[in-house]
């Protein structure tokens, strides 16, 4: 079979990327998407195997991804996926590298954290489209002699034929353009010293095994760049989990303390059946008056929700804060993307009606996770498709701009105020038409049981005005109503005599 050598590296004008194309991959990510998505990497990160490839000084986590490659044959535009094949030359081994520890600079672009010369090795060998079924190929991967990946691609997301179509509607691809499709589980992080492989084979035939060694960078950083910097949520994203990263489990941390409450289904329909003027009345006979998110409308008015608080803060922008916190996969997005079944997003946005605070993807795509709702005291964007959302949206008012005219995203999973109201995580939310209430958790089964005890009794109090009795004495109770009340109650129900 033919070898990739430095005419296969020097043809490849493009070299395209796919983010998550393996279930294996999406189920450890927490997410599948609906449709593929994309980055560029330029062509000078491309190298031969039996390179070395530098972790840069002052980097932490340089990731490896193995990957099979496809290379362009013939240039591909708005094709369908019925001819995309036969665009395709060869596939090949490759190696998506990149060091996490530059991704909050790059905004989402992956430029500088997956383009660094030598980040794409691929080869050694091409195995020729024609000969092998796209869904019918393996790929693995080795660290330091430990095979840590092995997939294949007859239950992708995306096959390959749809990749190559679905980028020829938009973009030409050309006689030697490369295209990365996606890694499986298992990709983590190597240090200076370790020897990486990756194999793709189909039968009989194979691309051997692509070897790229790891070298320590030692050229820092130049002071007017955006240099190397990363947190908990970098390494855990990196290593594939938090135990593989040296992380204490999600339980033990203190942002996710927080949100350990749970709500029963039996406490969750108790709660769906009373009135949420019910709810605040109860509130306010225990003193707590300062509960309701108030001065917001919904975009379903005429659904209602319970479930428990997750939040999400924004602070003022500052332009030097929003280069740091505002782009890539911030906390805005990571909230959106770890909210849960049945869990309330609250966005503290201080009452900021100047600009948007989410929008028609990010609404989908908690919409998607399952979210029951999503609650900001700020604005949303793209009202009308946020607004056919099966999932309610309160909001102070539809506005036009982005979040970043007025906010950054700055953490999650945090006490915040709303609305008026605190909110921490774990707090049970309550939600319809006629407001938004905030329920300690530490109450709530004994507050659900006095508001269906209070519901009953006004039951009772209706039929009696209804028969034609004078509210006095009766709204509220004196001893004799609530005598005739315990007989009604006492004979199921039944209109006293």
């Amino acid at each position: 079979m033919e070898q990739v050598n430095g005419d296969t590296l020097a043809a490849a004008r493009k070299v395209i990327a796919v983010h998550i194309n393996y279930p294996s991959r999406a189920e450890q990510r927490g997410r599948t998407p609906a449709q593929p998505s994309y980055f560029l990497k330029p062509s000078s990160s491309l190298s031969l195997t039996g390179n070395a490839v530098e972790r840069p000084a002052g980097c932490e986590l340089l990731g490896y991804e193995g990957e099979i490659a496809l290379v362009i044959g013939k240039a591909a535009r708005r094709v369908g996926i019925d001819d995309a094949w036969s665009h395709v030359a060869a596939v090949t081994a490759s190696n998506d590298l990149g060091v996490y520890d530059l991704r909050w600079a790059d905004k989402g672009s992956n430029l500088r954290s997956k383009g660094g010369d030598g980040f794409t090795p691929v080869g050694p060998a091409l195995i020729p489209a024609d000969a092998v079924d796209p869904a019918g190929l393996r790929i693995r991967t080795w660290h330091n002699g430990q095979l840590v990946q092995d997939d294949t691609t007859e239950d992708l997301l995306f096959p390959f034929a749809r990749l190559v179509a679905d980028l020829s509607q938009l973009l030409t691809l050309e006689e030697g353009d490369i295209i990365l499709t996606g890694t499986p589980a298992g990709a983590s992080v190597a240090r200076p010293g370790d020897v990486l492989e990756v194999e793709v084979s189909a039968g009989g035939l194979t691309t051997g095994r692509l070897v790229t060694r790891v070298e320590e960078g030692t050229t820092p950083f130049a002071d007017f760049g955006a240099g190397p910097k990363v947190d908990d949520l970098q390494r855990e994203e990196a290593w594939g989990s938090r135990e593989a990263a040296g992380l204490p489990a999600v339980e033990e941390t203190e942002a996710t303390s927080a949100v350990a409450p749970s709500l029963s289904p039996e406490l969750k329909a108790k709660l769906e059946s009373v009135a949420t003027a019910t709810l605040s009345s109860q509130l306010r006979k225990r003193g707590l008056n300062n509960v309701s998110i108030d001065g917001l409308q919904s975009t379903r008015p005429d659904r209602r929700v319970v479930g428990l608080a997750r939040t999400l803060r924004y602070v003022p922008n500052r332009e030097d804060l929003f280069k740091t916190h505002g782009g890539g996969f911030n906390a805005q997005k990571q909230a959106i993307d770890s909210v849960n079944e049945g869990e309330i997003l609250v966005m503290e946005a201080r009452g900021e009606k100047g600009t948007g605070t989410v929008g028609d993807i990010l609404a989908l795509r908690a919409q998607v996770r399952g979210a029951a709702a999503i609650i900001t005291d700020g604005g949303v964007r793209d009202f009308t498709a946020v607004a056919g959302l099966d999932m309610p949206t309160y909001f102070a008012n539809p506005h036009p701009a982005v979040l970043g005219r007025r906010h950054i995203p700055w953490d999650t999973d945090i006490t915040i105020a709303c609305g008026g109201a605190t909110i921490q995580p774990g707090d049970i939310i309550v939600a319809d038409s006629d407001g938004i209430l905030v329920i300690p958790p530490a109450i709530a089964e004994e507050l659900v049981e006095d508001c269906i005890t209070q519901e009953q009794e006004e039951t009772f109090i209706f039929e009696m005005v209804k028969q034609g009795n004078s509210v006095d004495g009766l709204y509220p109770m004196n001893a004799e109503w609530r005598n005739r009340y315990l007989e009604w109650e006492g004979m199921e129900g039944r209109e006293p005599s």
